[in-house]
Parts: structure tokens; C-alpha cells; sequence
């Protein structure tokens, strides 16, 4: 069952590792728009999103816009820790990135796709849940949404 809009933000805890930073409780993340994105380093629809995710952290976080990635293991292979080490620098990722490699957070998510995205307003209640390929408008348009609305 998918999360229901205006529940609150689930635990982050449960991570085998951390990169850029972590562990983050959700009460950190109070008072700031916040996206959280799911994605894999076998997914090949997810690494095109990258950039797009780093370009928006540098016009948003300024606007007080949180990031947290979640790297979700799809297969056994994605468990390599080095693997995804060397993807979040390959792509630059400078936010923090928790590797659930348990599914902790993907669990308490109830998320089952990469890339997945969830966008949390300031009272850390889910405003927008999408995943696949083309939702990257009606992110950055939810982000834009509840920016405005301050």
C-alpha cells in the first residue's frame, strides 16, 4: 500500500551506510520543503535524473530546499557499498544518500520503484509521490507549489 498524501514523513533510520553526511531524522528536515528520492544504481532510467536532481539542489537549496537520496538495492549486486560509493561521486551527488541495503527506509516508505519521489512540505506531510521516467515537471512544479506558498 503507497503512502497517503499528508502522512507525515516516515523514519530514515535503518541504513547500512550513509554518504555525504546522515544519519537524518525527520525532525532535522521540519521547516524546509523536502524531496527524497529512491533510485538504484542498476536502474538505467534513474541515472539520467541525476544531474537534473544536482542542478536542482544548487537553485533550491538556497531557497531552503532539502535533499535526501534513498539508494534502494533492486538485485544482490546493488549491495556493493564501493559500486554505489562510485556512482554518487560518477554523478556528483553532493547531498546526502543513505544506502538501504536492509530496506529500512524503503520499507517505511512503502516504496517499491526507482526512481521514486516524495516531496514533503515544511510540516514534513508527503505532498507528492511519483515514479518513472517522466515526472521530473511535476516535481520540480510541486517544489515551485510549495515554495510559493510561503
Amino acid at each position: 500500500m503507497a503512502m497517503k498524501l499528508r502522512s507525515p514523513m516516515p523514519d530514515l533510520s535503518g541504513a547500512t551506510d550513509w554518504i555525504h553526511g546522515g544519519p537524518i531524522d525527520p525532525a532535522q528536515l521540519k521547516g524546509h520543503v523536502t524531496l527524497v528520492h529512491f533510485w538504484a544504481v542498476s536502474c538505467g532510467i534513474c541515472k539520467p535524473h541525476l544531474p537534473t536532481l544536482n542542478e536542482w539542489k544548487q537553485a533550491y537549496e538556497d531557497k531552503g530546499v532539502r535533499f535526501v537520496s534513498i539508494h534502494m538495492p533492486r538485485q544482490e549486486a546493488d549491495t556493493n557499498v564501493a559500486d554505489v560509493r562510485a556512482a554518487v561521486d560518477q554523478y556528483a551527488i553532493a547531498h546526502t544518500t543513505a544506502v538501504d541495503n536492509t530496506h529500512a527506509i524503503t520499507d517505511a516508505f512503502e516504496n517499491e520503484y526507482v526512481p521514486a519521489y516524495y516531496v514533503f512540505d515544511k510540516e514534513g506531510q508527503l505532498r507528492l509521490y511519483m515514479s518513472g521516467e517522466k515526472v521530473l515537471p511535476m516535481v520540480q512544479q510541486t517544489l515551485d507549489r510549495l515554495l510559493a506558498a510561503e
